[in-house]
């Protein structure tokens, strides 16, 4: 599963500071590109790769051709190099925490590198088309500025984490009734 949502308060991961005291989130997802094909899967694979192109560079090599083989060796080698920098992009993901007083959004490349941004909740809008289409975005927005989250995700998850998101900042718009 690609989209990881969390309830407001599982451990101390979950929480925000407010000064001294802190709060569960009102929203807490994590992102993550969607990958089918496990390690072991890879393995398996390019096994599969590795006795075929051997197999059938043993046959050209038997015929007197025996550059072919060499290049049933080089697509090898690149499958295999495709399927790593696939693997390395998958690595990316983004975080979206509502907190008592700004909506967190973190992006994390395979690099390391990090890049975060603050909103403030109380004016924030939340695009995303209903029914979602192949080319349909999630983006988060405040007056000018727009910001695209989970373009790595399926139509039917960006839908579900903007339909999640639209009510987790209604919530937090609701005024909490004065007890007393």
């Amino acid at each position: 599963m690609a989209v990881q949502m969390q309830n407001p308060g599982d451990g101390p991961e979950n929480t925000t500071d407010t000064g001294g005291a802190t709060e569960p989130y009102a929203f807490d997802v994590i992102l993550h590109p969607h990958r089918s094909l496990s390690p072991t899967g890879f393995f398996i694979l390019m096994l599969f790769i590795v006795g075929v192109s051997f197999s059938a560079g043993l046959a050209f090599l038997s015929q007197g051709a025996w550059p072919i083989f060499g290049f049933f060796g080089l697509d090898v080698l690149l499958i295999y190099a495709a399927f790593k920098f696939n693997y390395r992009d998958g690595r990316i993901f983004e975080t979206i925490q509502l907190g008592a007083k700004e909506l967190l959004v973190r992006r994390v490349f395979p690099s390391g590198r990090i890049r975060v941004w603050t909103f403030e909740p109380a004016w924030m809008g939340v695009l995303m088309d209903n029914p979602p289409e192949h080319h349909s975005q999630l983006v988060l927005t405040l007056r000018e500025k727009r910001l695209t989250v989970g373009a790595f995700l399926s139509p039917e998850e960006r839908l579900q984490v903007a339909e999640a998101l639209k009510a987790a900042l209604a919530d937090w718009r609701e005024p909490v009734p004065a007890q007393g």
